[in-house]
């Protein structure tokens, strides 16, 4: 095997995939807060009830049972777009049917209620199967060693289209009809349609099913059959396990993050300026900090680090609870979390990306990413019980310290994952070239 060339900071960044994957970050972006944060405001203003509003967020579940379609987005050619090749044709098909949906809510709006409903839920699932596309286009367009510099690229458009959905959307809903505001974002998602016109389609290998049931075992089964031939036993379900724990401290401040700065006496506009305007920027400072450091110290060195800044960093909020109401701290506080929440998502981003198999990459990466959401979305629902009980101090020491069984598994893991990834460079027999897996 070629010894691959040694990857520096200015070939990882100034590859033409790192500008891509920066246009495709947007276009992953851009419907998670349209069908989430902001379309619940409309729905709000328009008089929807909040327990209507509450069961219409439901609509965000999408994005953790994406693996269920993954299947057909690595193996089903589509008609007429199929020449687009396998990535292009799926991405530029959710970007239609995206566009679809936000035009569709726009014109409908929330007094049509029922069809309206049926449109966000079609936005959430394209918005989540453009997930699925981008990350593996990511996956295979470029070698493991610059993940790290896509990611971060990535990180800035996804956090780049928070901002023109969630702050840009608000601020404009005062001056203009929600109508409009939705108008607008549809528009920005033509631009991002051209770059997936443009784009380079990544080297993917074919295969032709000869029946449905061989279409199913190699589509649906075979990721799966896959995964556990490459990490047998016990190493698989460890392995899986620590993919579902390892940002569980960062995830546990989610839902109760909003309720503690309003008791510490800040107000909705401090909290927005700060949070969602500053924040985003530090979030993607710490991105390319991570992206950087994968490139320098490696994968799984950097995974480390990104472990212990990000639960570490949940301590922060400790001097927030001595301090209520003092802006400097607010804003150095979520300057820390966010910088470690961007470093943290750029290291695991690039290791995720080194346990897939080139053979099932959308299908893969969909089942490790949403494993890596969903136990905070469950703990989320308990997050109010546990602030009940033992308050914001120890909610905050107890998110921290649960990071010690990632951490633990973390280093179990390590060797036994370095032996089977080694094993399997020498008996893979995939059909992608041995600078691809």
């Amino acid at each position: 095997m070629t010894k691959p060339a040694t990857i520096t900071l200015r070939t990882a960044f100034a590859q033409p995939a790192a500008l891509t994957m920066f246009f495709f970050g947007f276009t992953s972006g851009l419907p998670f807060l349209l069908v989430g944060g902001t379309l619940s405001t409309w729905l709000k203003e328009s008089g929807i009830s909040l327990e209507s509003i509450g069961l219409i967020s439901y609509a965000t579940l999408t994005y953790s049972f994406k693996f269920l379609w993954a299947p057909a987005v690595d193996r089903v050619r589509l008609p007429l777009l199929g020449n687009l090749g396998q990535r292009r044709s799926w991405l530029l098909l959710a970007q239609l049917m995206l566009l679809a949906s936000l035009l569709g809510m726009a014109l409908l709006t929330p007094t049509a209620f029922a069809p309206f409903i049926a449109l966000v839920f079609c936005a959430a699932f394209a918005g989540a199967t453009q997930d699925v596309v981008v990350d593996a286009y990511r996956i295979e367009i470029a070698p493991l060693e610059t993940q790290g510099a896509l990611a971060a690229t990535y990180t800035l458009g996804y956090r780049l289209a928070l901002l023109a959905s969630g702050a840009l959307a608000l601020i404009l809903a005062d001056q203009i009809a929600w109508t409009q505001v939705y108008l607008l974002m549809a528009v920005l998602l033509l631009g991002v349609m051209l770059v997936t016109l443009l784009a380079r389609e990544p080297q993917h290998p074919k295969r032709r099913a000869e029946s449905f049931a061989q279409a199913v075992e190699d589509g649906v089964i075979g990721p799966f059959r896959n995964f556990f031939q490459r990490y047998a036993g016990g190493l698989g379900i460890a392995l899986l396990l620590f993919i579902s724990l390892f940002k569980i401290s960062d995830q546990m401040l989610g839902v109760m993050a909003m309720p503690f700065y309003l008791d510490s006496g800040f107000t909705k506009t401090e909290i927005g300026a700060v949070s969602k305007i500053f924040g985003v920027w530090i979030g993607i400072a710490g991105a390319f900090l991570g992206g950087v450091c994968v490139v320098k110290i490696g994968i799984e060195r950097s995974l480390l680090a990104g472990i212990l800044i990000g639960s570490v960093s949940n301590l922060l909020y400790l001097l927030l609870s001595l301090f209520p109401g003092d802006l400097v701290i607010f804003t150095l506080v979520i300057g820390g979390e966010n910088l470690a929440g961007g470093f943290l998502g750029s290291a695991a981003v690039a290791w995720l990306s080194a346990l897939v198999s080139q053979r099932y990459t959308a299908t893969q990466y969909a089942l490790f990413s949403s494993l890596v959401t969903l136990p905070g979305k469950l703990i989320g629902g308990m997050s109010g019980f546990m602030v009940t009980g033992m308050g914001y101090t120890g909610f905050f020491v107890f998110s921290t310290l649960a990071a010690i069984p990632a951490l633990a598994l973390f280093f179990w893991l390590r060797p036994r994952i370095r032996t089977v990834a080694s094993e399997n460079c020498d008996t893979d027999t995939d059909e992608s070239p041995p600078d691809q897996r």
